[in-house]
């Protein structure tokens, strides 16, 4: 029984590293390998989802000039970015972008971007930006993380690591509260939801 019990596990393992290895692609800015375990469409779907439901319970800031200054600064590096890909004739990785940049109230001194394009600056870090340009250096890093994919390598290690591997779409049907957790804890929202807040 031990001898059956250990080639299972032993089988399991073999499982586990051929997936990581046929789910590993290479990021054609960096040429970095990366573990992607999530489909980009879902990925998108599941970001648009979860960025409509942080705005629905967080307050959007009344501030019309910082809000203006943050949606001027987020759409010329959106522009900068979107002509970037375009040199590299990689424009179609953009194709499913729906670009949005929010000001919110909230004093923590963080920014983040979710996949395809949807970012949010807490009015508590434009206290530590002392103009456009600094913000500008805050958006842009967050969104270099969603451009580069960090999000769907960052949820592809949580599902190996805490759902032992699980597909994404299997893991919203069992565990929809798990899943959930996880994926706000990838991106930052919250940090009742992580010991640290990733990006931030």
């Amino acid at each position: 029984m031990k001898i059956l019990k250990t080639y299972i596990h032993l089988f399991l393992i073999g499982i586990y590293i051929l997936l990581a290895f046929q789910s590993c692609r290479t990021m054609p800015i960096t040429g970095r390998k990366q573990l992607n375990l999530v489909p980009d469409a879902l990925m998108l779907s599941m970001s648009f989802q979860q960025y409509d439901e942080f705005l629905r319970t967080n307050k959007l800031s009344k501030d019309k000039n910082m809000d203006a200054i943050v949606k001027r600064v987020g759409r010329k590096i959106q522009k900068g970015v979107e002509e970037y890909f375009s040199l590299k004739n990689r424009s179609y990785e953009l194709n499913d972008y729906k670009w949005e940049f929010n000001l919110v109230e909230n004093q923590q001194v963080n920014a983040w971007c979710m996949p395809g394009g949807k970012v949010v600056v807490y009015t508590g870090i434009l206290k530590v930006t002392d103009d456009e340009d600094t913000l500008a250096v805050v958006i842009a890093h967050e969104i270099a993380h969603a451009v580069a994919k960090h999000g769907n390598e960052r949820m592809s290690h949580g599902l190996l690591a805490q759902m032992g591997g699980i597909a994404l779409s299997n893991a919203l049907k069992e565990k929809p509260a798990a899943t959930k957790k996880l994926w706000m804890s990838v991106f930052g929202l919250g940090a009742q939801f992580g010991v640290i807040l990733p990006y931030s």
